[in-house]
């Protein structure tokens, strides 16, 4: 599923996916940065906890933005298909500065979200300005290519991931989360020697891709994001790899990114926050 036509007069909103256990309480920066560019304790933010199984996933959100300083954020329950094509839960997305996705699950996403009235409503409202976030679960969901689930390692092998349709918000990247924390470096490489037309973005628990119009990002947070570029490939030996065999991928450029580094995806060019080290 491919992102919306961009509105005529209008600005893409941000795309904002999270790698997982995000700070919550001491120094919630990725979450301050989000409601800001919203717009601050007067936005409108919509929390769609379909990910998790927990019953109280949705509320925790609702309640910690609302500390935060947020007015107006509501749960969106979208527990069965059914759910996802009309109501005023449905109809409050119109109405949306941001939208917020929870952890969990993709698949529960995928196969409760795709192809409803609300997952057409996220990518429109998204290329109208609206700006939509999601941590862990909620991160992986965002792209064209999904990454379902996998094994650990750093080795790309051919049943390393298992990949699904995702929301669509860009097909530019493949997105993978607690990338640092579960060795997931195997598996996103696998994942784009299938897409070699993606970037892919491996990220590291606390930290964020703050994703604007034009696919430019910058990082957000207290890790890193390894950006994979497989724009210069030059081999690759996944047509004759057999299950368990491994991949070897020549020319792959791999980038480790912290907080206010960028990557832009037009000239595939990769860039530090220096203003730290010039102090």
């Amino acid at each position: 599923m491919c992102p919306a036509n961009d509105i005529s007069g209008t600005s893409r909103g941000y795309i904002i996916p999270i790698g997982g256990a995000e700070e919550k309480l001491h120094n919630p920066e990725i979450l301050d940065r989000f409601i800001a560019i919203c717009g601050g304790k007067e936005s409108r933010i919509g929390i769609i906890p379909t990910a998790s199984e927990l019953e109280d996933t949705g509320r925790n959100y609702e309640k910690l933005f609302r500390e935060i300083g947020v007015k107006h954020a509501r749960v969106l329950p979208f527990i069965t298909r059914e759910d996802c094509q009309n109501g005023e839960d449905v109809d409050y997305i119109e109405k949306c500065d941001g939208v917020f996705m929870t952890g969990g699950n993709q698949l529960r996403l995928s196969t409760t979200l795709g192809g409803t009235r609300v997952a057409q409503l996220i990518r429109r409202r998204n290329a109208e300005g609206m700006h939509v976030a999601g941590t862990s679960a909620g991160a992986a969901f965002m792209p064209e290519h999904m990454i379902a689930g996998g094994a650990e390692g750093s080795t790309p092998t051919p049943d390393k991931v298992t990949l699904a349709p995702g929301l669509g918000l860009t097909n530019a990247f493949i997105i993978d989360q607690h990338f640092k924390q579960r060795d997931r470096l195997g598996r996103l490489l696998t994942a784009l020697a299938y897409n070699p037309f993606a970037v892919g973005i491996g990220l590291d628990e606390d930290t964020a891709a703050f994703i604007k119009a034009g696919d430019d990002l910058e990082v957000v947070g207290s890790g890193g994001i390894t950006i994979i570029d497989p724009t210069d490939l030059t081999y690759s030996s996944m047509d004759r790899a057999r299950r368990g065999e491994p991949v070897s991928l020549i020319d792959v450029k791999l980038h480790i990114l912290v907080s206010g580094g960028r990557f832009e995806i037009a000239s595939r060019t990769a860039s530090a926050d220096i203003e730290w080290q010039q102090e």
